[in-house]
């Protein structure tokens, strides 16, 4: 089939401002769009700059805006798309060159969480044993894979850059609920602050963009019920 891929383009060196570039090229139905944005910098040109690695849903590398929606362009099919693509940058963070932003703000709020295990307690000669049950309270919030999608489809964050966005919140919750974990209170102070969890609006569009089908929403929901329990 025949499409048309619309890219929004932007290289701060050299342009004042964002363009949109168009290309026409035949792909099947069942290519991908990272297989088309291939094709695009291999064939066609060059100069397109992204970013990509393991081209199968688990780096996150490939978060991209494909129709108005937050996807990892390697996990959307041309045939649920169309003839007509429109790709953009995630919303919310500075473009370094096309559909690469700076991530460095967005990592800063994962690392302010502390996403590591806190234990004090000394070693048991074993693993630290925990039971199917309480491994579920936050089997899902394990899953995510800091692909940002989540956090560049908000509202708040878009208006408030500072917010610490549902990805932490997510990470967060993954050790909070965690059994095992002696390190609550800490990430709750983290999670207290002006820019934390209540700048949430529960506007539901990041359980939407989530490409690992985490409910989000429902886990920050889950950290807030906690805290005001706590305190």
């Amino acid at each position: 089939m025949q499409i048309n891929v619309k890219i929004k383009r932007f290289d701060p060196d050299a342009d004042k401002r964002p363009y949109w570039a168009d290309y026409t090229l035949e792909a099947r139905p069942s290519d991908r769009v990272l297989d088309v944005m291939n094709h695009i910098k291999w064939e066609v040109d060059g100069s397109l700059a992204y970013r990509r690695s393991c081209a199968h849903g688990i780096c996150g590398s490939d978060a991209m805006l494909i129709n108005g929606v937050n996807r990892l362009a390697c996990k959307v099919l041309v045939q649920d798309l169309g003839e007509k693509i429109v790709i953009e940058p995630i919303r919310g963070l500075e473009i370094k060159k096309d559909l690469i932003v700076d991530m460095e703000p967005f990592f800063d709020s994962y690392r302010a969480v502390l996403p590591y295990f806190i234990n004090d307690d000394p070693p048991p000669p074993g693993e630290r044993l925990q039971t199917p049950e309480d491994r579920a309270i936050f089997d899902e919030s394990t899953k995510c894979i800091l692909c940002a999608a989540c956090t560049t489809s908000c509202p708040v964050f878009w208006t408030n850059g500072g917010y610490i966005g549902p990805a932490a919140i997510v990470n967060a919750h993954r050790f909070i609920f965690d059994s095992r974990d002696q390190g609550k209170l800490e990430r709750f102070k983290v999670l207290n602050q002006a820019s934390g969890l209540w700048r949430c609006r529960t506007a539901y569009n990041c359980t939407e963009a989530c490409p690992r089908d985490i409910p989000i929403t429902q886990a920050i929901e889950e950290v807030r019920r906690e805290m005001l329990w706590r305190a």
